[in-house]
């Protein structure tokens, strides 16, 4: 994984708590994948704040599977 400053590992933790960016926003803007995002938010984030974010993003994408 590329090493990143303090200011874009908030920005990238930011990106991914949100709603509005997936994980190709991501890829397109700071060049990593889905592991290496997850990865960061493991490391920089407390452990039930991972473990919310975690459920939140896997109940978004079940619920997007069935709208489409």
């Amino acid at each position: 994984m590329k090493k990143f400053s303090e200011s874009e590992k908030s920005e990238i933790i930011e990106l991914a708590l949100s709603d509005h960016a997936s994980f190709n926003n991501i890829r397109s803007i700071y060049g990593i994948g889905e592991k290496d995002v997850k990865k960061l938010m493991r490391e920089n984030l407390k452990s039930r704040s991972y473990k919310s974010w975690r459920k939140r993003v896997r109940e978004f994408s079940d619920r997007r599977a069935k709208y489409k």
